[in-house]
């Protein structure tokens, strides 16, 4: 039984490390860093989303 319970402690631990701690450094906010506004970023996606 105390296989199990470390198992999933690895699990995780490494599920943590995967969306929390690569997020931060590899994925940043480009669309809160370029825009001022909500309008701003609405209108770019919409355009990137609408042009071929």
């Amino acid at each position: 039984m105390t296989w199990g319970r470390r198992l999933w402690g690895i699990i995780l631990l490494k599920l943590f490390i995967m969306f929390a701690i690569l997020r931060l450094f590899f994925f940043p906010d480009l669309l809160k860093r370029d825009f001022d506004s909500d309008e701003e970023r609405a209108s770019y996606v919409l355009e990137q989303m609408t042009n071929p």
